[in-house]
């Protein structure tokens, strides 16, 4: 559906490509984390701030082209965010330092470019307002416009893509397939290069949570009280490895 007060080209886009609504949100935000280079560290908040506001817009366009986001379901999302933020930390620190075939399965993904260099703000901030506006518009960013753009491509998209990439928009929301809940977690290494093994174990669960309620409104809960548990622990132990 489509609003007629909506430009031209987005209708026209979004008739040639029916993927843009899931996909160009998703696209936006991971191009526009190109902000962080442009700013100074000192005004690094407000290049978060930035491309919060951005990539919400670019959300706010597609909004006619989504299908319902069903139910919260807030109890549930709650807690099984709470376990997805505790499984991430528990996992990660019971891989760390376990080689197989040469390979630490809590290090940097084998193959990927790069390597895993955990940052901490507090080199670049100190310990006083500064670290603390920078903190906080990390969040902020880590709880909203995050598990948006995520949740409606990974959830949204990717699992009915892998049923049929062509005719995705026809696959019913949340029908299962195995191909779809095994494939996307493991594709969600790239996404998560630091941290791939406790990655597909997230994913794993988010899926399932999807397949049951069949609401995306209810991942987007859960994700962000994932990444909200998931950065208070990091601030308050100093683990900055999942920074």
């Amino acid at each position: 559906m489509s609003d007629q007060r909506e430009p031209p080209w987005l209708t026209s886009l979004v008739a040639h490509e029916p993927k843009a609504p899931y996909m160009a949100p998703y696209m936006a935000y991971l191009l526009l984390l190109m902000l962080n280079d442009v700013f100074p560290t000192s005004l690094r908040w407000l290049a978060i701030l930035l491309h919060i506001a951005l990539a919400s817009y670019v959300t706010w366009l597609f909004r006619h082209h989504l299908p319902p986001l069903g139910r919260p379901h807030w109890i549930l999302a709650i807690v099984v965010g709470l376990i997805a933020a505790w499984g991430w930390v528990a996992g990660q620190h019971a891989v760390n330092g376990v080689v197989i075939a040469g390979h630490d399965l809590g290090g940097w993904l084998p193959f990927y470019p790069g390597s895993a260099k955990p940052y901490n703000p507090h080199v670049d901030y100190g310990d006083g307002a500064a670290f603390w506006v920078y903190v906080s518009a990390k969040i902020t960013r880590a709880c909203t416009i995050v598990p948006i753009v995520e949740e409606i491509f990974w959830r949204g998209f990717i699992l009915r893509a892998f049923v049929n990439w062509d005719r995705f928009e026809k696959v019913p929301w949340g029908q299962f397939a195995w191909r779809a809940m095994i494939g996307s977690a493991l594709i969600s290494v790239i996404q998560h290069p630091a941290n791939w093994i406790v990655s597909i174990g997230c994913w794993l669960l988010f899926n399932a949570l999807f397949y049951w309620k069949k609401s995306l409104l209810c991942l987007m809960i859960t994700h962000a009280v994932t990444n909200l548990a998931l950065y208070i622990y990091v601030v308050r132990a100093g683990d900055w490895q999942f920074w």
